[in-house]
């Protein structure tokens, strides 16, 4: 078989990343890390960079590699809002690696060589290519977790966290040549056929497997056990990244793996998903009200919200995958605005860490408190704030697939879970006044901010645009 150089167009963001990682690399390693903060800036570059790529490319189906890799409209768009979630994690961290006296220049390439990896997951057609993308964007994440060795907490976050990564890598490649061994082979669409010609109880097995080492990824009941240790040991900037990005990429994953490689198995890992969502979102809501850590908190926040998305994938339809393409898009956006507030809570040199800390924040910090105030208002599903929206459209597919069981359920944890986000409402607002915060907030930081401000508020003036576009994307997964 030829090559031709234009076959690999449509991989040219993470060719184009790759270069710059290993330049960048070695910039690092000859420089030192005085140069951080120019490392920093040239990697968010790159993420642009290669988001103005990527929207050049054609996102119409073709695969890349001997049908390793596929590039559609599903990947381009997921691509593109990871590359927005990496270029938002990159912003917020610059300051803070200077404020905890972290500067490393290995942090934000690694960042970079995550992002990689989660784009090569978005684009996987085969469990090979699955594999090698998941443990790049892990492996990173191992490393950025522990990324202050000197510290006890965060070695003992990226310590957690990579025991029980390895666990799940193992049970997925264990799956995988489990599935490998009854199909016959690795490629999508080959598991597909072979899965209609009839399912075998070790080929079942075999998606089980795969799925519970998917389901680690994104911290769904009951792999959830990493979360809440390691956001909470983990330096604040490495939480932010862990709640942004890596989640939307394996929920991505996820989606094309069942719907691309396991239909004639719908039935079956239906019943797995319908199980991970509802006890994700029931443990993410009474579990959180007992947390007095706020990262700890938005830890349980977060696993409560891998239910809710998930919802949009057991709904098995086209608007229920839109509908979890649209809540993601909104979480992560919500998401990067919360963690931006919560970095700029430091007081004589220390990041303020319990909900307490937080106490008359309206007083001395006003438009902290209420940018905090319209994301918690947000993450609780009150209208007219974008949470809202995202919330409707995933109970909305749920009760057209006729699930109102799990409806139900959302519903409900819904409300049991907005108790802990409007508590913080009630600490900032109606407790005694503690001690002013610094008010030093870098430019990057500010914008960031300011963005998810502005976007949970605003809208509502046109929800449908996102909507059109994020149900336009998963209908690449419907095509065949």
């Amino acid at each position: 078989m030829s090559f031709n150089p234009s076959d690999l167009i449509p991989i040219l963001p993470e060719l184009f990343l790759a270069v710059a990682g290993m330049v960048l690399l070695v910039i690092g390693a000859l420089t030192g890390n005085h140069k951080t903060i120019f490392i920093g800036k040239a990697v968010l570059c790159s993420f642009v960079i290669a988001a103005l790529i990527l929207l050049g490319v054609d996102w119409n189906h073709q695969t890349v590699l001997n049908e390793m890799l596929v590039m559609d409209q599903f990947a381009g768009f997921l691509k593109l809002l990871v590359l927005i979630g990496l270029v938002a994690s990159v912003a917020l961290s610059l300051q803070y690696l200077e404020q905890i006296q972290t500067l490393r220049f290995e942090y934000p390439v690694l960042i970079l060589f995550s992002g990689i990896g989660m784009m090569l997951m978005l684009s996987a057609n085969d469990l090979l290519s699955l594999y090698v993308g998941l443990e790049l964007q892990s492996l990173s994440l191992y490393v950025l977790a522990a990324i202050r060795r000197d510290h006890l907490r965060s070695a003992e976050a990226g310590m957690k966290y990579f025991i029980l990564g390895a666990i799940s890598s193992g049970m997925l490649l264990f799956g995988a040549s489990i599935l490998y061994g009854f199909t016959g082979t690795t490629n999508f669409e080959g598991i597909a056929a072979s899965f209609e010609a009839g399912l075998t109880p070790g080929a079942l097995i075999g998606m089980v497997f795969i799925l519970a080492g998917l389901a680690f990824k994104i911290s769904a009941v009951p792999f959830h056990m990493w979360t809440p240790d390691v956001y909470e040991g983990a330096p604040t900037s490495v939480t932010a990244f862990f709640a942004l990005v890596p989640k939307l990429a394996a929920l991505g994953l996820i989606a094309r793996l069942v719907f691309e490689a396991l239909p004639a198995a719908q039935d079956q890992w239906m019943q797995i998903l319908w199980l991970l969502a509802a006890a994700s979102m029931t443990l993410g809501a009474f579990a959180g009200l007992a947390q007095n850590n706020i990262k700890r908190l938005l830890a349980y926040s977060s696993i409560g919200n891998m239910g809710y998305a998930l919802i949009g994938i057991v709904a098995g339809t086209q608007d229920g995958v839109g509908a979890m393409i649209f809540y993601m898009t909104i979480y992560m956006i919500m998401t990067a605005g919360t963690f931006g507030l919560v970095l700029c809570m430091r007081r004589d040199g220390k990041a303020a860490e319990k909900i307490d800390d937080l106490a008359g924040l309206s007083k001395n910090s006003p438009m902290l408190a209420y940018g905090l105030a319209i994301l918690m208002f947000s993450m609780s599903g009150i209208p007219p704030m974008a949470g809202f929206f995202g919330k409707f459209l995933i109970f909305q597919a749920a009760v057209e697939a006729e699930m109102y069981i799990l409806a139900v359920l959302g519903v409900l944890t819904s409300v049991v879970a907005a108790y802990y986000y409007l508590r913080l409402i009630k600490v900032m607002f109606f407790d005694e006044a503690a001690d002013p915060f610094e008010d030093e907030i870098s430019f990057s930081r500010r914008v960031v901010i300011l963005v998810s401000v502005l976007f949970t508020l605003l809208f509502i003036l046109k929800p449908s645009a996102l909507v059109d576009i994020s149900v336009n994307a998963a209908s690449a997964l419907f095509a065949g």
